[in-house]
């Protein structure tokens, strides 16, 4: 049987930390300053078509991968990315990198799944982080997020900015609809209807994640139907309802996008504003960190599955916004609070 470890992750400025438990077992991830790395260490990263700048899933991993590198005094060459420009290059670039054994390689999302399987098993004396999915073999650690329990929060985000405002419909653009993407969907629309019962939420998948003309299109489709809010889990695809966002508000028609994965803030800068109204986040840059700190310290959770989940704060709405009001924030906050603690549950399956 697979281990299932929650993550109880330390946020801090210069100092992050994340503790793992399971069961009987409890596991320190990271935490407390950053020495020097005693010894050598290299961690690798393959990403999908976005590549280290799309924006979201791929960029906040390599983001992670540096930060660590630069923490522990990895020396350049010690960390390498390399992007795949389709999925066939997934399992030749994460051969190229198990030939030359590094100590860790980074796969970021659920369609390395196959990929990362079929390599861990040509290659089992390698060590291997998948992050987003669940791949059960003994040389892999996937990094699995709460989004249902994130998207709750910007789903209240959205729900009280609309009523606020004086709007009546919000909308939802998933990239492609299976389980791990309706888990958004789900969360977004429970959060939406815990405080605002009467909003309208409008639903599209454009079975794309790399296509931002795509995101535009649904976009407009979406604020010509009077979504005021639009939440986006569509990678470099929501990108492009981002635009329309900005483009439209920058024109006085006021319309907002709540980004996903990082804080997407600065992507909907429009003179001294934003369109984006909050992000929910996904902590891959800590899934990264903190997985590459095990195995520099020896601790691999091979096998295992690490859960982050909004009380491991490893999913969770950007807490600084100027958009949101601080009585938002704080009704935001009051939601947390009660998921942490169990007092709310959230479902990652989409209302019927």
């Amino acid at each position: 049987m697979k281990k299932l470890i929650v993550m109880v992750a330390t946020l801090a400025v210069l100092s992050v930390g994340a503790f793992a438990s399971g069961g009987s077992d409890q596991q320190k991830a990271s935490g407390g300053s950053a020495p020097a790395a005693a010894k050598s260490f290299r961690v690798d990263l393959v990403t999908d078509i976005g590549g280290i700048d799309d924006k979201s899933f791929n960029q906040s991993t390599w983001e992670g991968i540096v930060r660590f590198a630069k923490d522990f005094n990895l020396k350049q060459g010690d960390y390498k990315y390399l992007q795949s420009a389709a999925e066939a290059d997934y399992i030749p670039n994460l051969a190229t990198f198990s030939d030359e054994k590094p100590d860790l390689i980074v796969a970021p999302g659920f369609l390395f799944e196959k990929s990362m399987s079929d390599i861990a098993d040509k290659y089992p004396n390698n060590k291997y982080l998948i992050i987003d999915t669940v791949v059960p073999k003994p040389n892999v650690v996937s990094a699995t997020f709460a989004a249902h329990e994130g998207s709750f929060l910007v789903g209240v985000a959205a729900g009280l900015k609309a009523k606020a405002d004086g709007k009546n419909v919000v909308g939802f653009l998933g990239g492609m609809q299976f389980p791990l993407i309706e888990a958004f969907q789900a969360g977004f629309e429970q959060g939406v209807k815990a405080v605002y019962p009467d909003c309208k939420i409008l639903i599209d998948y454009a079975g794309d994640f790399g296509a931002p003309d795509k995101g535009q299109a649904i976009a407009q489709k979406q604020f010509n139907a009077g979504a005021y809010i639009i939440f986006h889990a569509a990678g470099g695809t929501g990108n492009g309802m981002i635009k329309e966002a900005k483009e439209r508000s920058s024109k006085g028609d006021i319309r907002w996008a709540i980004g996903v994965d990082k804080d997407q803030y600065n992507d909907g800068v429009y003179g001294d504003k934003s369109a984006v109204l909050t992000s929910m986040m996904k902590r891959v840059d800590q899934a990264a960190y903190d997985v590459a700190k095990m195995t520099m310290d020896g601790k691999f959770p091979g096998g295992q599955t690490l859960v982050f989940s909004v009380a491991a704060r490893g999913v969770r709405n950007t807490e600084k916004n100027p958009n949101l009001s601080a009585d938002i924030l704080a009704k935001i906050k009051d939601y947390a609070d009660k998921i942490a603690s169990g007092a709310i549950k959230v479902s990652d399956k989409p209302a019927k």
